[in-house]
């Protein structure tokens, strides 16, 4: 009887063990599931304009651009309220630009514009250095700037340690270098230009 009073005590501290990491566990699930939306990203495509209505007012959702992008970076989705037809756009985290113009070549409207390789404005990559494995020593990457296909102009290593990149002027948001790194909570992005406080697109702020 001793024994099975005993049993049934462990197993009431268990279940409760269990019930009380609860919050713990979904608290684990939530910040997952917010961090992943946070870094989705929807780029424009070359030659589009910055305005998304003057975009979606052009765009015929014909599917051309996606159909001659090589390596197949181009994909579709609405607009927010649903109010578009269907708008193509680049997730770099799936696969980035590779910057060949075939997408701006084949547009049959004004929704792209031919534009020279390196006035295209997508927006510009950023780094958060205080994840990013170089800056934090955690090891040798690289991988961004291997990628880039504007090279030295944008994107380099820092002076006095050649492993630990930092965005220069000349980078246009292709977001090749958000595909190919290997860190699982990317930290390099693309965002616009337009915003302050970045300097060569690094910081060590989020």
């Amino acid at each position: 009887m001793e024994r099975r009073a005993w049993l049934r005590q462990m197993l009431g501290y268990a279940v409760l063990a269990a019930l009380s990491s609860l919050p713990f566990g979904i608290g684990r699930l939530l910040v997952t599931s917010r961090q992943e939306q946070r870094h989705a990203q929807k780029l424009r495509l070359p030659g589009a304009p910055k305005d998304k209505r003057k975009f979606a007012a052009a765009c015929i959702g014909c599917g051309l651009c996606a159909q001659v992008c090589p390596p197949k970076a181009i994909v579709f989705s609405k607009s927010d309220d649903g109010a578009w037809q269907q708008l193509p756009y680049i997730d770099p985290q799936q696969t980035g630009c590779i910057l060949c113009g075939k997408c701006m070549e084949v547009c049959p409207t004004e929704a792209l514009t031919v534009t020279p390789l390196r006035k295209i404005d997508m927006g510009r990559a950023k780094i958060t250095r205080n994840v990013c494995y170089p800056w934090v020593d955690r090891g040798i990457c690289g991988a961004c700037v291997s990628i880039c296909p504007l090279g030295d102009s944008a994107i380099g290593f820092k002076q006095g340690n050649i492993y630990r990149p930092y965005v220069k002027a000349g980078c246009v948001g292709c977001g090749l270098c958000v595909e190919v790194c290997p860190h699982p909570y990317k930290p390099i992005r693309i965002i616009e230009r337009e915003v302050t406080g970045v300097k060569n697109g690094a910081t060590n702020a989020g």
